[in-house]
């Protein structure tokens, strides 16, 4: 197929990105890249802060409103490399497609948008009301929205496009996400002789059968209800030969609605515990959140408890309606739907309070595949998307 010059040169940002590799902590190399074009492509500012995330500022001449496009440049690894057709990191080109590590998830959608607001800026100069930032955030992989941190005190938008993959839908909500961590304390002795102990892998798996029957929260307008998954076991000593285990743990994938908090999530498996202990003295449990910590390529640590609020913005609100509005005028017909899975909206919208709008090219389902890959007409698609958003949130006087 044939693409316009500026076409082939947003299908080229997109392979260069996709060919730098840029796993958790490593992405100094992609974020110099991203720099060299913000500078190249005119933008006010182009810096890396103390995590290493890298953002772009356009000024219009004329006050109004801030708008963030947000997307991060960490990836998974390409693992199991000889599962994979085409090169993780080649960025080929084939049946309308581009594969590699991070096409979907999201390099292909930071492409677009640092694309559509060099092109704004070449088009208007600075004859626009507001200001365009553009982010591409570091740790999201590990830590969805805690970097995001940094970028949304320094720049104070007045709304977020979370450019995650949506289908080229519009995505005005968001399931949460916590890590909850059961932890047992039992007794130790020889297995020859377990009464002289206290087993905590049974104490564990009480508990564990308690969880399990517990009804999930559910709200109407939220994408699934709220989910509450066992993912891994361990106890001690391991291996526990000839030992009765004196602890266990279990850690829990939680998925979060809108309005839930720390305690409201802890609270009804703590009322468990308690009545399970006062069935059983001889019970030891506790439940907390998982804490995470990871260095960042510039050498600071990012550390924060798993726990990623949802977030929801009404489809009657007036903005994602008149940029609803805009792209079926162009020709589109997205749906407004939520996202399944966790984003840094967990923090603009979830912690901050920040309005946020989903809009990506490709499928949720292709993040962290064998093989995957990003369809270039949803490539250049969402790019129009993002700049019908400047047009409406920072519009041009010309």
């Amino acid at each position: 197929m044939a693409y316009t010059k500026e076409e082939r040169s947003l299908i080229d940002l997109c392979r260069s990105l996709i060919q730098i590799p840029s796993y958790s902590g490593h992405e100094q190399a992609v974020a110099s890249h991203i720099r060299a074009y913000l500078l190249v492509s005119g933008f006010d500012e182009a810096y890396t802060d103390e995590y290493g995330n890298i953002l772009g500022c356009l000024r219009g001449k004329y006050p109004g409103r801030r708008v963030l496009f947000d997307g991060h440049i960490d990836t998974v690894p390409a693992e199991n490399r000889a599962d994979w057709r085409h090169d993780p990191f080649g960025a080929q080109v084939e049946n309308g497609r581009i594969y590699g590590r991070g096409a979907t998830d999201m390099k292909a959608s930071v492409a677009a948008f640092l694309h559509a607001a060099a092109l704004y800026a070449a088009r208007h100069g600075r004859n626009f009301a507001g200001e365009i930032w553009v982010a591409g955030v570091v740790h999201e992989e590990c830590f969805e929205g805690i970097a995001a941190r940094k970028i949304s005190a320094a720049v104070r938008p007045d709304l977020v496009i979370i450019g995650e993959a949506s289908e080229m839908n519009l995505k005005h909500s968001q399931r949460g996400r916590a890590e909850i961590v059961l932890e047992t304390f039992g007794v130790p002795c020889h297995s020859s002789n377990p009464e002289k102990g206290v087993n905590a892998v049974y104490a564990a798996c009480r508990l564990i059968e308690q969880f399990h029957r517990l009804p999930p929260p559910v709200n109407e307008d939220m994408a699934g209800p709220g989910i509450l998954e066992l993912t891994d076991i361990r106890s001690e000593p391991y291996p526990g030969a000839s030992v009765v285990p004196r602890y266990c743990r279990a850690t829990f994938d939680r998925r979060l609605l809108v309005g839930e908090t720390r305690e409201s999530v802890l609270a009804p498996l703590e009322d468990i515990i308690a009545r399970e202990q006062a069935l059983d003295p001889t019970l030891k449990a506790t439940v907390s959140f998982s804490r995470g910590e990871e260095t960042c390529y510039t050498g600071a640590v990012i550390a924060a408890d798993r726990f990623f609020p949802g977030w929801l913005y009404q489809e009657n609100d007036p903005d994602l309606q008149v940029i609803y509005r805009r792209v079926r005028d162009m020709g589109y017909h997205p749906a407004l739907t939520g996202y399944s899975f966790c984003t840094n909206g967990s923090h603009y919208a979830g912690e901050a309070g920040i309005p946020c709008i989903g809009i990506g090219p490709g499928r949720e389902n292709l993040a962290h595949t064998t093989d995957e890959f990003v369809e270039i007409e949803e490539l250049l698609a969402v790019s129009r998307y993002d700049t019908a958003v400047m047009e409406v949130m920072t519009p041009p006087r010309d």
